[in-house]
């Protein structure tokens, strides 16, 4: 049953329930204060009666001691006549509670005149036949003669009037439950259209649309779930576009990856079968084992990359303290003396929490990604800021550049803008990988800024983690702003090099 008919059925039931208890102690309590009003009536009435006779008894001619019977079957008579026409009637009995005058169908049975003591008037609701009457009963004295008087008023009336209380409201109850239903099923539609619309969303997104969204037309609790739905909506869409790319990424890896093993390893297998079945002079073979080593210390370093990617997710970074003058040292050291590209250094003293390790190997991949990149001659310059929220390194370089669509892919592993050139430098795409993996290990992540033909940027900010008791951060210690400048091709240091990067 759909939820809006639930809605429907519960208020025809409850409204039905409430209306069908109220109408029946409505009904009760008009009828119950007609009744009194009939109970008083007839008390006034055997009042009206028992002095009547008791009058009519003292006027009688005082032939006899005592009331005659017949005298009192005539004054019985009498108050009959009296009281025509108006549905009232009467009985006399004796001391022995024996019927002396009875009005033509008054009840035969005596319960009631049992019942009757001195100067305790008794009544009942009787029902004979399809008529109601009140039935009282009272002790009257006259002339020494102790008599009961009985009467029986009609209230047929109230009691149809009653019945047709109830027959007007049950009808009026009938015509209000169903003008309550028509409009309780406009307003259940309204109230549960909501509901329709993210059910009508998540079919949607069932059927692959996880970019359709629910239609808001509140802002109560139900504008509130739909507004959260659509938030949860967004929050799957950009999910199921992450697992989307993440397996595309997947995929290309493969691809890349089998493509990287298959060039190389053809070479071997190429040259190998040529130093197997032939004879080849000492230049031929010398060229073909060079190949060979060369192909297979590429397969080398890929594993090794790969193996570094592999272990560099699975492990947690243990930080230490790292002095930044010993990471630029190693770069200077292992860059001095090559010609084909003048090193700049410029960088603050200081000290950050990381992995000495790791932080020279993202240094080291930068630096030597920004040579291959850069022609002979053009310099690369790397520097070193101390900011308010970390220590910030960056490798800049002056060569071909990259374009907006690389810089997005060109972290992902087997990933290289020109592969012909990468492979003329043993490259294989997984070193820009391992550095995003590295970094993530210390809280931060590659920012790459590039133009095409003018050189890349590539830098990372290492956040700071303890302050020292003056309240400055790590890193922060130096005691000037002097910057150190080596040219490695021509070996020289001093001061006042180029400005930030």
């Amino acid at each position: 049953m759909k939820f809006s008919y639930k809605i429907l059925l519960s208020c025809i039931i409850t409204m039905a329930a409430a209306l069908g208890i109220g109408g029946y102690f409505f009904v009760n309590d008009v009828f119950e204060a007609s009744m009194e009003r009939e109970m008083e009536q007839a008390a006034d009435d055997s009042n009206i009666l028992q002095f009547a006779f008791e009058t009519a008894a003292l006027n009688i001619p005082a032939k006899y001691d005592l009331l005659q019977n017949s005298a009192v079957k005539e004054i019985g008579a009498n108050l009959e006549k009296r009281g025509q026409g108006s549905s009232r009637l009467l009985r006399l009995s004796d001391e022995n509670r024996e019927i002396l005058y009875s009005s033509e169908g008054f009840v035969e049975d005596t319960e009631l005149l049992t019942n009757i003591q001195e100067q305790i008037r008794v009544y009942r609701v009787i029902h004979p036949d399809e008529y109601y009457y009140i039935q009282t009963g009272t002790q009257i004295t006259a002339l020494d003669r102790t008599l009961y008087l009985e009467t029986m008023r009609d209230v047929t009336a109230v009691y149809e009037e009653r019945t047709r209380g109830f027959s007007v409201y049950r009808n009026m109850m009938l015509l209000i439950l169903v003008v309550s239903s028509v409009i309780m099923f406009f307003i259940s539609t309204w109230l549960t259209r909501p509901i329709r619309l993210l059910t009508k969303a998540t079919r949607k997104m069932t059927d692959g649309d996880y970019s359709y969204r629910a239609e808001q037309v509140s802002r109560d609790e139900m504008g509130q779930l739909t507004q959260d739905f659509n938030h949860m909506a967004g929050v799957l869409e950009e999910n199921i576009h992450e697992l989307e790319a993440e397996v595309q990424a997947r995929e290309d890896f493969i691809a890349a990856f089998s493509h990287e093993l298959k060039t190389p390893l053809t070479a071997v297998i190429g040259y190998a079968d040529l130093l197997r079945s032939r004879k080849l002079d000492d230049e031929k073979h010398f060229l073909s084992a060079n190949y060979i080593y060369t192909e297979g210390k590429r397969l080398e370093a890929m594993s090794l990359r790969l193996l570094d990617i592999i272990v560099t997710k699975r492990e947690r970074l243990t930080p230490q303290d790292v002095d930044v003058e010993m990471l630029f040292g190693y770069l200077r050291d292992m860059y001095r003396g090559k010609k084909e590209h003048p090193f700049r250094f410029r960088y603050d003293p200081g000290h950050i929490s990381g992995e000495m390790d790791l932080l020279k190997s993202v240094l080291l991949n930068l630096a030597d990604n920004a040579c291959k990149a850069s022609e002979k001659g053009q310099p690369i310059e790397v520097f070193g800021e101390s900011r308010q929220k970390g220590y910030f390194f960056a490798v800049k370089d002056y060569g071909m550049g990259i374009s907006k669509e690389d810089c997005k892919r060109i972290t992902e592993a087997f990933y290289m803008v020109d592969k012909s050139r990468s492979r003329s430098h043993n490259g294989a795409g997984l070193g820009l990988a391992l550095c995003a993996e590295i970094l993530k290990l210390h809280g931060s992540s590659l920012e790459i800024t590039s133009t095409l033909g003018e050189g890349s940027t590539f830098a990372f900010l290492i956040p700071y983690e303890e302050m020292e008791e003056d309240g400055t951060k790590e890193g922060q210690r130096s005691g000037s702003d002097s910057s150190d400048y080596i040219d490695s091709a021509g070996g020289s240091t001093g001061t006042g090099a180029d400005g930030p990067l």
